[in-house]
């Protein structure tokens, strides 16, 4: 079993701190490939700063009083990947067939440049060939009329802003569903509904203030220095007040272990680190609720639980305590991969703590039982009254930079969580009632034909879904594909009976409306409002925003309606944000005048207040139903997979092969392997081998050419790279809440 201990020294690993000098190179690589040009530089001097442009990368807060600097490795990587001077015109598609695009690698066809002109598919020449934007409106809007309307999905990508948000939903009510998955379903929906039905909140209920008051972080399956590195900046300065910080992840990962500050020109000389995880402990995948459990039985051996608090707003406290104290040591032990007294040392720090955070990723939700994983540790939180006050509280730290907010302005396949019954008044129809898709229902559709047509607002649906090579055959099938998008993708690639891929402007480009240069607006994890401008001339002047593509879409597909006034809303986005203000006043009250508020303006959130709006009116304790949130154990000579992502990536964009803060370079074909199991399975370095599902199902889901590369990981635990693993794990494998897909806990076979 793993518990408390230092690297092993026999695999690769990168043996500096995060940020610093590593992190400098890194964005200096990036803008060397495509050179270093003023615009670039100016945007990033504005980037995540009040009346700037919001990064498009990660949703971590943006503070009152920036950093000179308020950009990261990852941050710049994204805006200097957007505003790329290369560029994928007609002429690129006249000499590449779709079927010859569909063999480059995901990086290589992003890197070919920001598209410029309308495309639409030509069967006849398998290529995509140029259109105009209102030949492709024209057809689109026809299409969609010809198709059921229950078969169509309106997908969006988390970095579409609130004004596009809102339209998007709008445009989906209007023609008659509420099919609105959008990439939370892949990561965070196991988030909203855990928190939802525990505390009555779908959202974190921490603020920024709140990382200055706390005396204990506790972090489980976040990698802060690859997804949020900013968040270093108020971890570095938590530390060096005394705050502890103690880390479960089954990977040693370097952001969590110590940081240099770029931005310091003291620790940038001397090469002094801040030590970031007083404990970190590499617990089985899956193992969180066991680690946990054992947390909680030893404060309740010590008797160091809040009963006041708990008695005034928890319920089902008792259901709990009988179910925790009823869990064996050696099972607590098994689950977790971690010593008995390794969770007595963290149990007896959390009994000292007076304010605790806890912080979490997808470590936590992307399992088949993620949802209880989640509520265990709002079991945690609640024992020591650690939500609804300052310096505590619960912390899900989200990846695309407006994914929460998109739930939050009304992209939801749940009719119940939107205004309907408003949205019937203002806009004068009737919204459909019936629950929509989720990805997982949506990808379903596509495989047995009950979705004819796909609408994508941004993102690369097709290369981020589990089971991608089973459904990939499926799209072929489909008689309407649209993708709207800044650079080209896979997802592009797998065309319907008709395609269109539509090229808009990125954040940091320059939206010029009928009224004027245009602002749009983002959430940020914390649950704060951040308004948006951009400033670099568009990649093309064929190129529309996000907003006037939707409405171009909706102005064709649906029949016109006086209180529809899609002109004056693209002519003056203040209007749409009007709307949403007039659909969601408590969060949105006088929204255009607080747009550009320094450190965004809070939202709220009822379970901050402790005010619990769930069935019983309390926070929930919950009883999860065992030790594991994994849903299948691997069987004799099977692993259990976990996919990540390296730092030269953001989700399915690859920016590079440098996998720096791991130690890894060059192949994202590669299995991180311990040392102990591949002496055990007869595996050597660099050895090349399959991976397979080992989930029985009466599928084949395998992928080859991977290589072994001894690593630092638990007995029976591997990793792979996302997208690359996603066809090992089955659609149907996935949180049982929320459906969102188990990337972090499949059993697979390494097959020689």
């Amino acid at each position: 079993m793993t518990s408390q201990r230092d690297q092993d020294p026999t695999t690769p690993f990168y043996d500096n701190p995060t940020g610093g000098w590593g992190s400098l190179k890194g964005v200096l690589g990036q803008a060397h490939q495509d050179g270093i040009r003023l615009g670039v530089l100016d945007t990033l001097r504005r980037q995540n700063k009040p009346g700037g442009h919001m990064c498009t990368s990660c949703a971590w807060a943006k503070p009152p009083s920036p950093h000179l600097a308020e950009f990261c490795e990852n941050g710049a990587k994204a805006t200097i990947w957007d505003l790329t001077a290369a560029r994928c015109t007609p002429d690129f598609f006249a000499r590449h067939t779709v079927t010859e695009l569909l063999s480059w690698p995901d990086h290589d066809l992003e890197a070919v440049g920001r598209l410029t002109h309308p495309m639409r598919y030509d069967p006849a020449s398998d290529r995509y060939v140029e259109a105009t934007w209102d030949q492709a409106f024209s057809a689109i809007g026809a299409r969609l009329q010809s198709l059921d309307r229950k078969s169509v999905v309106f997908y969006a990508s988390g970095r579409a802003s609130l004004e596009t948000s809102y339209l998007w939903a709008l445009l989906a009510r209007l023609y008659g569903n509420n099919n609105l998955p959008d990439s939370s379903n892949m990561c965070h929906e196991t988030t909203s509904v855990a928190l939802k039905q525990k505390i009555g909140a779908p959202v974190g209920t921490c603020v920024l203030e709140d990382f200055e008051h706390c005396d204990l972080l506790l972090f489980f399956g976040q990698n802060t220095g690859s997804n949020s590195p900013r968040f270093l900046h108020p971890l570095q300065q938590a530390v060096r007040r005394g705050c502890k910080i103690v880390t479960f992840n089954p990977i040693r990962e370097r952001g969590l272990v110590e940081f240099i500050n770029p931005q310091s020109p003291a620790e940038m000389l001397t090469g002094r680190s801040t030590p970031i995880s007083d404990i970190y402990l590499q617990l089985r995948p899956g193992g969180d609720i066991a680690a946990i459990a054992g947390i909680c039985k030893h404060l309740f051996a010590m008797d160091a639980v809040d009963r006041d608090f708990i008695d005034r707003h928890g319920h089902d406290f008792d259901a709990f305590r009988a179910w925790t104290d009823a869990q064996p040591w050696d099972g607590i032990e098994a689950a977790s991969g971690l010593m008995q007294a390794d969770l007595i040392e963290v149990a007896e720090l959390y009994a000292r703590s007076e304010r605790c955070i806890g912080v979490y990723g997808m470590g936590l939700t992307q399992h088949v039982h993620g949802a209880d994983s989640v509520g265990m540790l709002v079991n945690l939180l609640l024992l020591r009254g650690n939500l609804g006050k300052p310096g505590a509280g619960i912390c899900p730290v989200r990846g695309h930079s407006n994914v929460q907010g998109q739930r939050t302005v009304g992209i939801s396949e749940k009719p119940e969580l939107v205004p309907l019954d408003k949205l019937a008044r203002m806009f004068g129809f009737d919204p459909p009632q019936d629950k929509g898709t989720t990805t997982v229902e949506a990808v379903q559709g596509v495989l047995d034909g009950t979705i004819t047509g796909f609408v994508s607002l941004g993102g690369n649906f097709a290369r981020a879904i589990p089971d991608l090579a089973r459904v990939e055959p499926a799209w072929k099938n489909l008689a309407l594909n649209v993708q709207i998008a800044t650079k080209l993708n896979r997802s592009h690639l797998l065309v319907g009976r008709e395609s269109w891929l539509l090229p808009c402007l990125v954040r940091a480009e320059r939206d010029e409306q009928a009224s004027g240069p245009q602002a749009v607006s983002m959430e940020d994890s914390l649950s704060h409002i951040h308004g948006s401008m951009g400033r670099r001339t568009p990649a093309s002047r064929h190129l529309l925003s996000e907003p006037a593509i939707v409405a171009g879409i909706a102005k064709a597909a649906l029949p016109p309606n006086p209180n529809v006034t899609w002109d004056e809303w693209i002519a003056d986005y203040s209007r749409i944000r009007d709307l949403i203000a007039e659909t969601y006043p408590e969060e949105f009250a006088d929204f255009n005048a607080r747009l550009f508020q320094p450190g965004g303006f809070y939202k709220g959130n009822s379970a901050r207040r402790r005010v619990w709006k769930t069935d019983s009116g309390r926070a929930e304790f919950t009883v999860p139903p065992g030790l594991s949130a994994l849903g299948v154990q691997p069987a004799k000579g099977a692993f259990t997979l976990i996919t990540i992502r390296s730092n030269d990536q953001f989700n399915t964009t690859v920016y590079g092969y440098h996998d720096r803060l791991r130690g890894l370079e060059g192949d994202r074909m590669i299995v991180l392997v311990s040392r102990s199991d591949m002496f055990q399975a007869g595996l050597v370095e660099g050895q090349r081998v399959a991976l397979s599902s080992a989930i029985e199902d009466g599928e084949i889901r395998r992928v080859e050419g991977f290589s072994i590369v001894p690593y630092d990981l638990p007995p029976g635990c591997i990793a792979a790279y996302y997208p690359e693993a996603n066809p090992l794990v089955p659609l149907n494998y996935h949180d049982l809440a929320s459906k969102t897909p188990a990337y972090k806990g499949a059993p697979v076979r390494i097959e020689p």
